[in-house]
């Protein structure tokens, strides 16, 4: 399998996942608190991370390394903390398809602008009219998933 496959593949899975994490995350931040929740989504993540990085990297890593890059690379943390924070809220609130559909608008949106001007180094894609007639179609819809 070429990287395209495999990136394709990674990034289905990762839609699975997140679908299942919303539904997870909403109860047992209904069970034992919201910023509760997010502390043991993190703790569990690193107790099965750590050995997987140890095992395949045979050490550390890259984690010597975490001093040299730019303190705002570390941000993705505090994002990735605060979108698990969002779902464990907003799942049971406005259900599993709304949150997912208005996580997906907002990732789309964001990502168009990021792709756009080339933040964060990457490479400058433009908007073309089906694009943005893609990004518009997909946040109506998302809209739409909140009606009950």
């Amino acid at each position: 399998m070429n990287g395209t496959a495999v990136a394709t593949v990674l990034a289905l899975a990762a839609g699975l996942a997140g679908a299942g994490q919303i539904a997870v995350q909403g109860r047992l931040g209904e069970r034992v608190g919201s910023l509760e929740a997010v502390l043991i989504a993190t703790v569990v993540t690193a107790l099965a991370v750590g050995p997987v990085l140890l095992l395949v990297r045979r050490g550390a890593g890259g984690l010597g390394e975490v001093g040299d890059v730019p303190r705002w690379m570390l941000v993705g943390g505090l994002l990735g903390g605060f979108i698990v924070l969002s779902i464990t809220i907003a799942g049971p609130r406005i259900g599993t398809t709304a949150t997912v559909a208005l996580l997906i608008a907002g990732q789309l949106v964001a990502a168009t602008a990021i792709d756009r001007f080339g933040w964060f180094g990457f490479d400058r894609i433009g908007l073309d009219p089906m694009r943005a007639v893609g990004i518009v179609l997909l946040v109506v819809g998302a809209a739409m998933t909140l009606r009950r």
